[in-house]
């Protein structure tokens, strides 16, 4: 790979570890703490991760547990859950929150498929942004004869190559969570 478009390159590769954080994000049947990394909660004023303020484990497979270190905000953290999208009643016994994941009906399932697939696409639109702008830099190199117009078709064959390479990841990426949400 030339020099030219590893920057690229590190650029495509952490959208796409956004959308895999993204997708960890989507419940797929299974308590998994990284569902509640998107939730914030109002602390002092400040919106504040879920995962700073509480301790979460999970005591068995269906089944999530928050323990807010201070015990105010046990109806904060309620409320933050409550106004998500993660499709969960959560129950405050005072000291602290369980969260029960229900197994997922298709209907759920084909809401969240569609998230899933809402996710990759923004992935791919991000790629291909980084590569329009490694155009426009290669175009504004030649332009000021830093490369010659050979140099630029190299480098933009190459960095087609690469955006084929990063789309297809996260299209394979998006195909395995699909299978993960649709299986029984």
């Amino acid at each position: 790979m030339k020099e030219v478009n590893k920057e690229f390159d590190v650029k495509m590769q952490k959208t796409i570890d956004v959308v895999m954080s993204d997708f960890a994000s989507v419940r797929a049947g299974r308590a998994n703490a990284a569902v509640l990394d998107k939730i914030t909660v109002d602390y002092y004023g400040a919106p504040t991760p879920l995962n700073q303020v509480a301790a979460i484990s999970s005591p068995d497979p269906r089944s999530l547990m928050i323990q807010p270190w201070d015990g105010t905000l046990l109806k904060a953290i309620e409320k933050a859950i409550q106004t998500s999208d993660l499709g969960i009643n959560p129950q405050n016994d005072g000291r602290v929150i369980r969260l029960a994941f229900p197994q997922l009906t298709e209907e759920r399932r084909k809401e969240l498929t569609k998230q899933v697939k809402k996710y990759g696409e923004n992935g791919k639109v991000a790629i291909r942004n980084i590569r329009r702008d490694a155009m426009e830099k290669f175009k504004a190199m030649e332009k000021k004869s830093e490369i010659t117009e050979d140099d630029r078709k190299d480098y933009e064959k190459e960095l087609q190559d690469i955006t084929e390479k990063r789309c297809k990841q996260i299209d394979e990426l998006t195909a395995k969570k699909e299978a993960e949400l649709m299986a029984v």
